[in-house]
């Protein structure tokens, strides 16, 4: 809370269901009325109500019910041991909510609003509780991303010599009368965007919004080539890197996590100028220097052709924005394994590490 409100700690431990009285008769005090929230980033928002009747001069603080929406059946100050709750001294509204609640982002909440009176013993009178609102809170704004872009930076590592994108499924995935995927037509033998899952960071505003064909360029550094285990099948779609990455493209930072492992994933944007995934991306994420950022580069050499690089201490996903033809690379079946466990689909970030988490909701 910030905006003069301050956290009332000692107050907020006394808020049990022993420690409140309501007020009636000569010291009724007034009800939050037409409750508005404004103002909503993916950690704080701002507040205000109306108050009407009389009892307003007596007013001494405003405590603020906070659930997320999920949670909406809890006991407003039955668990004092649990504090949901915020005290907070009253001051001149609308006022800032921010810091103390830890909101998360792209989260549903319920709120309601009391006024209280603090007595010389200590405790409250209150009055009822106001009708509940409902809100959510956004995604991570470019600040943020600008701060895990800065913790991704310190991790990425030296970079390793690339030459293919490549993409693993099933067989029946690239089999031209297999089943339609909805990120393949079998058709016209092209693979297509879809939309990205919820892996990652919860902030991210891709998630769920972005739609784009996952790739890898990850190589072992003994070989200098693709591995041959895979957590998604064991057919290979590759493809020369510039057929994807090249002076036409666009390259975004999309989010820097972890799922409770020592790996790391970088995930980045590929967006050809101008493209649906371009404009998207231009409003939301980080832009990178094609030829000189430390995840991802394209660089030209003497001859004209194009160089590229990977990081080396990170694991990079990539999304294409834009439909693949099969036929514009070839397909292979690995020797390696299906590790499963190295899947990334709707993984959740890890949000005790220390690597990759900045000081907002996860």
């Amino acid at each position: 809370m910030t905006d003069s409100p301050l956290l009332d700690l000692k107050s907020r431990q006394r808020c049990d269901s022993g420690g409140l009285e309501s007020s009636d008769g000569g010291d009724e005090l007034p009800v939050p009325q037409h409750i508005c929230i404004s103002h909503i980033t993916c950690d704080s928002f701002k507040i205000g109500w109306d108050l009407e009747g009389i009892g307003r001069d007596r007013i001494t603080h405003y405590f603020i019910d906070l659930n997320k929406k999920e949670n909406a059946g809890s006991n407003k100050f039955k668990h004092k041991d649990v504090p949901t709750k915020l005290v907070a001294k009253a001051v001149r509204l609308p006022m800032t909510v921010r810091g103390h609640w830890f909101l998360s982002p792209r989260t549903q909440y319920t709120l309601s609003v009391q006024t209280a009176a603090k007595r010389s013993d200590g405790d409250y009178t209150v009055s009822k509780w106001s009708d509940s609102v409902e809100f959510g809170t956004a995604d991570y704004s470019s600040a943020h991303l600008g701060q895990l872009l800065q913790k991704a930076e310190a991790l990425a590592g030296r970079m390793l010599p690339f030459t293919v994108f490549y993409r693993n499924q099933q067989k029946e995935y690239f089999e031209e009368k297999g089943p339609v995927f909805c990120s393949r037509d079998a058709a016209c033998g092209r693979m297509l965007p879809c939309v990205k899952d919820d892996s990652g960071s919860h902030g991210s505003p891709i998630s769920g919004k972005l739609e784009g064909i996952f790739f890898s360029c990850n190589t072992e550094f003994n070989t200098g080539k693709p591995p041959q285990d895979s957590p998604y099948g064991p057919y290979r779609f590759q493809i020369q890197a510039d057929h994807l990455f090249n002076h036409n493209t666009n390259l975004y930072f999309g989010d820097f996590y972890c799922m409770y492992t020592s790996y790391h994933y970088v995930l980045l944007v590929l967006a050809p100028e101008g493209s649906k995934g371009d404009l998207f991306c231009k409003e939301r994420l980080p832009v990178l220097d094609r030829s000189s950022n430390p995840f991802l580069s394209s660089t030209k050499t003497e001859d004209g052709s194009l160089h590229f690089q990977h990081a080396q201490d990170v694991i990079l996903e990539v999304i294409f924005t834009e439909p693949v033809d099969l036929a514009s690379g070839i397909v292979t079946q690995i020797s390696g394994h299906q590790v499963i466990s190295l899947s990334t689909t709707n993984a959740k970030k890890d949000p005790s590490c220390k690597v990759c988490n900045i000081s907002v909701g996860r």
